[in-house]
């Protein structure tokens, strides 16, 4: 396994190592493959859904892409300290990032769910990219309004508002209006 930290090294190295082909991986994520040579070379970072579509091709958890590289428990997190934040893309069509997210739960390992503080950025267009994935998804919104699309429905949550739902359904998350929002999400992967 290569020693490089960024997240399209890792997910070249478990392919390679796996024997996996560009090809094989795009056609079991529903991802273009133009997308995942993106992100293997770095060019592009994705948000969580397509990494948690390859994480699952690959036999991998979610956590082996972002954080796996220290090993700690328990894991503590505390407001205003220092903590990597990564900026993501939804789909790799559009190069403006929509949301900011930090891993609350870096470096716990073989962990089932994955928790997330995430800035969500007002989206410039109004048609949004339903994904779907397996797992479940539970979210409370800190800050500002958020807008859920779920299946064929819609919700707007305001602060203090919690969704939980199963991410198999087809779901997209953004804000309600043009102010940010900024939201806990826990994710767990089957």
């Amino acid at each position: 396994m290569s020693n490089d930290t960024t997240i399209g090294a890792r997910i070249r190295a478990f392919r390679e190592e796996r024997e996996v082909s560009l090809i094989y991986l795009a056609e079991n994520t529903g991802l273009k493959q133009k997308f995942i040579e993106k992100l293997e070379n770095g060019e592009i970072y994705p948000s969580l859904g397509p990494l948690q579509k390859i994480s699952r091709a690959l036999g991998v958890r979610l956590g082996t892409f972002l954080d796996d590289q220290e090993v700690r428990d328990p894991i503590i997190s505390r407001v205003g300290a220092e903590a990597e934040t990564v900026s993501a893309l939804q789909t790799g069509h559009d190069e403006r990032p929509e949301y900011v997210h930090r891993s609350l739960a870096q470096g716990k390992a073989d962990r089932n769910m994955d928790p997330f503080f995430i800035t969500i950025l007002p989206e410039n267009e109004k048609e949004s990219n339903l994904i779907s994935h397996q797992g479940e998804e539970f979210m409370l919104v800190l800050k500002g309004e958020l807008l859920v699309t779920y299946g064929r429905e819609k919700y707007v949550l305001k602060e203090g508002g919690t969704i939980y739902y199963n991410s198999i359904v087809p779901h997209h998350v953004g804000t309600s209006g043009d102010q940010s929002a900024e939201i806990l999400a826990v994710m767990y992967s089957l």
